[in-house]
């Protein structure tokens, strides 16, 4: 039997996902600034950093996507339990080991552009996904 949505903190997890004006330009502004900041990253990860401080761009594509990532976690926070928000925590942490481990920069933004590409062009059955329920989900049980 579903938990009731009682049971689930109204804060992170609203009965209906939450808005406030302008917020799609918002997104769409944030978006464009991360593609911005995501171009110069890679720039700066496959030629190795020769030409340029490609690191404000790196700060640029983090800080854009943390803040797409928080607009959407106070949108509902459904978010977080769904495959789409799983796959931004994971680019998170390959971002912060491509800091780390210099040799395999390249290979681990790789994996940042091929987890972007597949998540966003996904059907939504699979961004929707949720392990912890084992089936796509759009928003928490309630009780009958």
């Amino acid at each position: 039997m579903a938990k009731p949505v009682a049971r689930y903190p109204r804060l992170l997890f609203p009965e209906h996902s939450r808005c406030f004006p302008g917020q799609r330009w918002i997104n769409i502004s944030l978006r464009t600034l991360h593609l911005i900041g995501l171009s110069g990253t890679g720039y700066g990860f496959f030629s190795h950093g020769d030409e340029m401080n490609w690191k404000i761009f790196l700060l640029l594509t983090i800080s854009s996507g943390i803040s797409m990532m928080l607009i959407s976690i106070w949108s509902n926070g459904i978010w977080l339990l769904q495959l789409r928000g799983q796959a931004i925590l994971l680019k998170l942490v390959l971002l912060a080991l491509a800091l780390w481990l210099p040799a395999w920069r390249t290979a681990l933004f790789l994996g940042v552009l091929v987890i972007s590409g597949l998540i966003s062009h996904a059907p939504g059955n699979v961004r929707y996904y949720s392990f912890l329920f084992g089936r796509r989900i759009d928003g928490l049980p309630v009780s009958s």
